[in-house]
């Protein structure tokens, strides 16, 4: 994957880089990838233009460096929040119901952002970028089902390490599908009115009872 940041050597550098990459989450999350042009993200970030391209040679480069980014920030934030020793003494269903809480929150707090990095990343033709954020994903994954793995005892479906995958995979694809993806985010609204609500408490209920869990 090619290089996209110029060296960074003094505090201002850096701290007009984290005003630039900052900005450019947040013109993601409200306009979308369309709307994320190099003069908006630099109004935004309080620079010129040319001071973006002095940084990144196009807007791909920056999009794929913010991208890295919020993907590295996730799996650090799963792998601190749901490392064992958090957890003593806690329950399956006591992890399973903050997990399936955070991600609903996210999803709605940043739907924007989430949608316009999907859609750039399902697009993107350079493998190794893919790639990059494919691993980011498998590891964020990964600790949250070794976690769940540790209380192997409540799970009552014949396969547990399958169960658990299986499961968390439904409840990421379940959010992102009802949340993320459509244009308009009440478009499920037409078949359940509640489909938010209904998501908070009919998430947890299903992955509980398909592990096999007695809440």
């Amino acid at each position: 994957m090619p290089k996209t940041v110029l060296p960074v050597h003094q505090a201002r550098s850096r701290e007009s880089l984290a005003r630039l990459l900052k900005a450019t989450v947040e013109v993601l999350d409200k306009d979308g990838i369309e709307g994320a042009t190099i003069p908006r993200i630099a109004a935004r970030a309080g620079v010129s233009p040319g001071t973006v391209y002095r940084r990144f040679p196009d807007k791909d480069a920056l999009l794929r460096e913010v991208c890295i980014r919020a993907f590295e920030s996730n799996y650090k934030g799963i792998k601190e929040l749901f490392a064992a020793e958090h957890w003593e003494g806690k329950s399956l269903e006591e992890v399973a119901r903050k997990a399936i809480d955070l991600t609903l929150k996210g999803y709605r707090e940043h739907r924007g952002l989430l949608r316009a990095m999907l859609f750039f990343i399902m697009q993107h033709p350079d493998a190794a970028f893919v790639r990059k954020v494919e691993e980011l994903e498998r590891k964020s994954f990964a600790e949250l089902a070794t976690l769940m793995l540790t209380r192997k005892r409540e799970i009552h479906h014949p396969d547990p390490e399958e169960a658990v995958n299986f499961a968390i995979l439904m409840v990421g694809i379940a959010a992102q599908g009802i949340l993320v993806l459509p244009p308009n985010p009440k478009d499920f609204s037409r078949l359940m009115p509640n489909i938010e609500s209904d998501l908070e408490d009919e998430l947890p209920r299903m992955f509980l009872r398909f592990l096999g869990v007695k809440e």
